[in-house]
């Protein structure tokens, strides 16, 4: 599927705010609300659109701390890291976890409401895998955070 100026305007104004209606995408972007609708689907089934999600406020759930966990195995193999993805998606602590290039093999996002709870979840993760290097880094202030992607239009 080839995207157009429409379709791009589409995802840049459901990704901004995904409770926007149909009707007014339709007016935003020049089209009657049937075909905007039917592009919209398009896109949900073409995998343009993931999935629709309300974005919660983690400080008035208590869920202030964020902890980038950078973690070194000396195992490199596929069944290692089939089996550690796994176990890492069974933390719901966990909000973001990636494979690195360079120093660190995975970078998690853990989030917490306090010391002591990462104090458990770091337990409880060192117990479950072998790791060569766990290093915590807690951040201080959330300075920019969005989902939006940065797309030209």
């Amino acid at each position: 599927m080839t995207l157009d100026n429409i379709d791009m305007q589409l995802l840049a104004l459901i990704q901004s705010n995904d409770s926007i209606s149909n009707d007014a995408l339709a007016k935003q972007v020049g089209l009657s609300k049937t075909p905007c609708w039917r592009r919209i689907q398009k896109l949900e089934n073409a995998g343009y659109i993931k999935r629709r999600v309300a974005l919660l406020d983690a400080d008035k759930l208590e869920l202030a701390v964020s902890v980038f966990v950078q973690v070194k195995t000396n195992q490199h193999d596929v069944n290692w890291a089939t089996n550690f993805s796994q176990i890492v998606a069974e933390f719901p602590e966990v909000v973001e976890f990636y494979r690195m290039a360079g120093e660190y093999d995975y970078l998690l996002r853990v989030v917490v409401k306090d010391i002591p709870a990462y104090d458990r979840f770091y337990k409880r993760l060192i117990s479950a895998t072998a790791l060569t290097d766990v290093t915590s880094n807690f951040a201080m202030e959330q300075i920019k955070y969005t989902t939006e992607l940065p797309l030209s239009i």
